[in-house]
C-alpha cells in the first residue's frame, strides 16, 4: 500500500509562486508510475493539472498551462509542482496520486492565492 504525503502549500497574493512536494512511501515500485498532481476547489470536483510519466513526459490542464510545472525525483520517491503567477482560481486543496487515481489520497495540502 502506498502512502502520500502532500506538503508546501500555504498563503500567497496573486502572481505568487509555491512549490508543492509530495512523498511517496510503501510498497510499489515509483518510478514506473506515471504521478499526477490534482486540486479540489470548494463546491467542486477533483481535477487533474498536471502528470507526469516514468519517462518524464509532461501534459497539463489548459488553466495551469505555462504557470505550473511538474517534475520529479525518483531517488526520493517525491513529486513537485512548481506553481508561478498564481491567481486567487488557484485556490484549492493539492493532491497527488497516480494518474489515473489508484493509490488512497493522501491528507493534500490547501493553497490559498488571495491579497
Amino acid at each position: 500500500q502506498v502512502q502520500l504525503v502532500e506538503s508546501g502549500g500555504g498563503l500567497v497574493q496573486p502572481g505568487g509562486s509555491l512549490r508543492l512536494s509530495c512523498a511517496a512511501s510503501g510498497h510499489g515500485v515509483f518510478s514506473i508510475y506515471t504521478m499526477g498532481w490534482y486540486r479540489q476547489a470548494p463546491g467542486k470536483q477533483r481535477e487533474l493539472v498536471a502528470f507526469i510519466t516514468d519517462g518524464g513526459s509532461t501534459n497539463y490542464a489548459d488553466s495551469v498551462k505555462g504557470r505550473f510545472t511538474i517534475s520529479r525525483d525518483n531517488a526520493k520517491t517525491t513529486v513537485y509542482l512548481h506553481m508561478n503567477s498564481l491567481k486567487p482560481e488557484d485556490t484549492a486543496v493539492y493532491y497527488c496520486n497516480r494518474a489515473p487515481a489508484t493509490f488512497p489520497w493522501g491528507q493534500g495540502t490547501q493553497v490559498t492565492v488571495s491579497s
